[in-house]
């Protein structure tokens, strides 16, 4: 297949409505689906960076819109709060104010949207701080396309493809976790 096969339209938007889903789960699914309809990998790759780009879009006014909601309601600023405590927490792992570099490791670690709220606590605008978080996500996009369509081979089905690297993606963060902070006690 050549790399750059498009296909229909209705097959790319059918690829980019999976990968706009936001939990991760679109992403096997829609890696797989673009494999079956012949959408070579550098188009594909691109149609997760306009999933990323339409999710910024989108995302950034209601980060701004909850800041100032949470101004007006005392359950939306202690959720924000909370929120902040959150991200201090996650942050604090990687320095009092971690660079670039840090930060894309955050969004590949967890989610876009948390690495745009940590670029936005170090001072990230609106494109710098969404380059960053963008950066990561491509970067976990890639790995799981890569380990999807590696495991699709050997196993030849689907289905079980998707449903083994959705619990993969669910599980093996926490498990590093766990590790990491066992190794940092001893």
């Amino acid at each position: 297949m050549n790399i750059f096969s498009v296909g229909s339209v209705k097959d790319l938007w059918a690829v980019f409505l999976l990968f706009a889903i936001p939990v991760g789960g679109g992403i096997p699914a829609g890696v797989l689906l673009a494999q079956n309809l012949s959408i070579g990998w550098f188009v594909m790759g691109f149609i997760y960076l306009i999933s990323d780009i339409v999710l910024a879009i989108l995302f950034e006014p209601i980060m701004h819109l909850f800041v100032f909601a949470s101004k007006r309601f005392k359950f939306l600023a202690k959720f924000g709060e909370a929120l902040k405590k959150s991200t201090s927490q996650t942050i604090a792992g990687y320095g009092a104010k971690p660079g670039p570099f840090l930060l894309v490791t955050i969004a590949f670690g967890v989610d876009p949207m948390t690495g745009r709220a940590a670029a936005l606590a170090a001072g990230h605008g609106f494109i710098s701080g969404w380059a960053i978080a963008i950066m990561g996500d491509m970067i976990f996009f890639t790995l799981i396309a890569v380990s999807t369509i590696c495991l699709n081979n050997i196993l030849g089905d689907g289905t079980w493809t998707a449903i083994i690297i959705m619990v993969l993606m669910m599980l093996v963060p926490p498990v590093v976790r766990r590790f990491k902070k066992i190794k940092l006690n001893f």
